[in-house]
């Protein structure tokens, strides 16, 4: 998955799939249909890095019958192909690439060898999502979920080898002796990698795993929609308090925060940015989406979808994954802390976010701040104040005096 992730676009592309131009045409029909690939580079020897010969696509091979024959045959030659010269910004040979019509373009050295590969798919994906968040060499920047015990190294050095960015340490009470030595390891033998670690409450729990190296910290116990740890185990700290407390503590250590649970509307969200969260993680507000795990069902007339908790009997018992979160996965009797329900129908996730996007900006624009990071410092120098609202206030800034209503919340054209 994460390989997927990181060749769904790429900027430059490092090691271009490459032949040499005695490889016959029946292997780039092979390479097409068991990688995707269309556009193939015929090289000296077929080095990624090689002298560029010319390049084979789909249009060249598709009405030839003798699949025999070698690329050299039926390849665009060097001489008819638009290039350009290393060194380049991606910026300029998109640019380029855009203006010669072409569906790649080549960057070569002074000797023609070949350095990078541009791709006319990554153009249109970068026009597509421009907001996308990018690594270093233009790639999309992934993140992948991991438990922290020792056999979950394993896990980890593949997903290093895949090219993940991000860990996310998946733990219901982040502040633990596996963690905290998780995270060491992790920073040792691979620094460049960041660690999302958690799941905290308080400042002293923060304070322990930032200590050991986290790099940012994940906020929330028992606030999900799917999450009955506070009743359960009554342990957990109310959402507000937890983020405003501990983003505090972490912002003057230089940690991002994230708001994990216990959001339902895009003005929850707006709360959770406002006092002191850089990012809001979604799970209720994204289940039942087109894109998300599970298949559809009807029930009462209504199109459903099954949304569970990792602490729920159900996922507990379908893999030991869910019981290292709980830690209990090697229990002979285990305490659900989620349950398992039914959502409605949402449709697709690209308009749903596209509705939250919106919002947001919005509630921006009447608070009177050009982003969340100002409204997160105005919040903190006393410019934008929080009310106490009593029932009654609550009660009128909602809708109300109505004999019936229909309640849509955002119309799309995407």
């Amino acid at each position: 998955m994460v390989k997927s992730v990181k060749a769904f676009r790429n900027g430059f592309i490092s090691r271009p799939k490459s032949v040499s131009p005695d490889t016959p045409i029946n292997e780039i029909v092979h390479i097409k249909e068991t990688k995707g690939i269309s556009g193939i580079l015929v090289t000296e020897g077929g080095d990624p890095h090689g002298k560029l010969y010319g390049i084979v696509c789909s249009k060249d091979i598709d009405y030839i019958k003798d699949k025999n024959r070698p690329v050299r045959d039926v390849m665009t030659k060097r001489a008819d192909m638009t290039v350009e010269r290393a060194p380049i910004e991606l910026p300029q040979a998109m640019d380029v690439l855009n203006r010669s019509r072409h569906g790649y373009l080549p960057i070569l050295n002074d000797a023609d060898e070949v350095v990078y590969l541009v791709s006319r798919r990554d153009a249109v994906r970068a026009r597509q999502f421009p907001n996308s968040t990018l690594d270093k060499t233009g790639r999309l920047v992934c993140a992948a979920a991991t438990s922290t015990r020792d056999d979950d190294k394993r896990r980890v050095e593949a997903l290093v080898g895949a090219g993940v960015d991000v860990l996310v340490l998946d733990s219901s009470q982040g502040n633990t002796l596996y963690q905290i030595a998780f995270i060491k390891w992790v920073k040792q033998t691979f620094p460049h990698i960041e660690v999302l670690a958690g799941n905290v409450v308080t400042q002293d729990q923060a304070k322990n795993l930032i200590d050991a190296g986290a790099d940012g910290i994940r906020i929330g116990m028992g606030s999900g929609s799917i999450c009955i740890t506070q009743e359960v185990l009554a342990c957990g700290r109310p959402q507000g308090t937890a983020v405003y407390k501990v983003s505090k503590y972490c912002a003057s250590r230089g940690i991002p925060t994230t708001a994990d649970g216990g959001l339902r509307t895009v003005g929850d969200i707006c709360k959770a940015l406002a006092i002191g969260a850089n990012v809001a993680m979604l799970g209720g507000m994204l289940s039942g989406t087109s894109e998300t795990p599970g298949e559809f069902f009807f029930k009462d007339g209504l199109r459903l979808k099954v949304y569970r908790g990792m602490g729920s009997l159900e996922a507990m018992t379908q893999g030991k994954e869910s019981g290292k979160r709980y830690l209990s996965e090697n229990e002979a009797v285990q305490v659900a802390q989620g349950v398992s329900g039914h959502v409605v129908d949402k449709g697709s996730v690209v308009r749903l976010l596209g509705y939250i996007a919106k919002g947001l900006q919005q509630s921006a624009q009447d608070i009177g701040e050009p982003s969340f990071d100002a409204v997160r410092r105005s919040v903190y120098e006393g410019q934008v104040l929080f009310n106490r609202r009593s029932a009654t206030a609550q009660a009128e800034g909602g809708v109300h005096s109505l004999h019936s209503y229909d309640k849509k919340l955002y119309a799309s054209k995407m």
